[in-house]
């Protein structure tokens, strides 16, 4: 569910999605900066009420709309800084949402990020409704938050993971701010991602070739590190990485298998891991 309207007289775009069970997590914000901003919210007894926190899981604001419904195309409420107890009115209309087509070829949709950058911020544009978190990534869009123009569309093909596809964090360890795309999940904890890198020569963003499992970025020790657990948990490869010309470079690899006798995981040849 796509919005667009004002809090207070402040143009705002808002994306909230339906959770089930009576709860929503969305993002808005406001045209003027660009800066998504996280929501979490409930519906109970017809009242939406979204909250959004600071970085340490306060809150900090709560927007409230008395009498919601998804299928309205009008909404009316208040937002309330939690913190100064200032008031602001809210009026939303809804922006027409696509129904998927049953075509092979869905029309894309854009999906605002929660994640942003101190200058950028990101769209999804995938097929199916613009909130479904089953639907196909298709490219990322890199937009200016002071200009708002496109800068730069990455394409990719990831599977959704919602309003939070898009990560940021210095993958190369270089000083310079990166993305990343959710692109699969696997059996158990496993997943992996597409990690894009700044280049501050041409100011555009390169894909780099990095691959791996559940990959950590540790920016101290400048080392990358994999987990890859397998069968239940009774597999489980771990793996440390240097990066050389931004190339992953195995620096260490650990296999454990779980040992019935001792009840746990236990050390062994790499080649019992594969």
């Amino acid at each position: 569910m796509r919005y667009t309207g004002v809090v207070g007289s402040a143009p705002i775009e808002l994306t909230l999605v339906d959770q089930e069970y009576g709860s929503f997590e969305g993002v808005y914000a406001y045209t003027r900066f660009n800066t998504p901003i996280a929501l979490h919210g409930t519906l109970k007894q017809g009242s939406c009420r979204l909250v959004e926190s600071n970085s340490h899981g306060k809150a900090t604001a709560a927007l409230t709309i008395p009498q919601f419904t998804t299928t309205a195309q009008k909404v009316a409420g208040t937002w309330k800084n939690l913190v100064t107890g200032q008031q602001l009115p809210v009026a939303l209309v809804r922006l027409e949402d696509e129904e998927p087509s049953s075509d092979a070829a869905e029309a894309p949709h854009e999906l605002l990020q929660v994640t942003s950058l101190p200058n950028s911020y990101f769209k999804i544009v995938l097929t199916g409704r613009a909130d479904a978190y089953d639907g196909h990534i298709k490219a990322v869009r890199v937009f200016d938050k002071k200009t708002n123009r496109l800068v730069q569309q990455v394409p990719v093909d990831c599977q959704s993971h919602g309003l939070y596809s898009v990560s940021v964090g210095d993958f190369n360890f270089d000083g310079y701010p990166d993305f990343s795309v959710f692109e699969s999940s696997y059996a158990g904890p496993n997943t992996s991602s597409l990690y894009f890198l700044f280049n501050p020569v041409t100011r555009r963003y390169m894909n780099s070739g990095f691959e791996g499992t559940s990959l950590k970025f540790d920016a101290r020790k400048k080392r990358i590190y994999e987990n890859n657990t397998c069968c239940a948990g009774t597999s489980v490869v771990e793996a440390e990485y240097k990066l050389v010309h931004n190339r992953m470079v195995l620096v260490a690899e650990h296999c454990y298998r779980w040992d019935d006798k001792k009840r746990q995981l236990v050390e062994r040849k790499a080649s019992a891991c594969r």
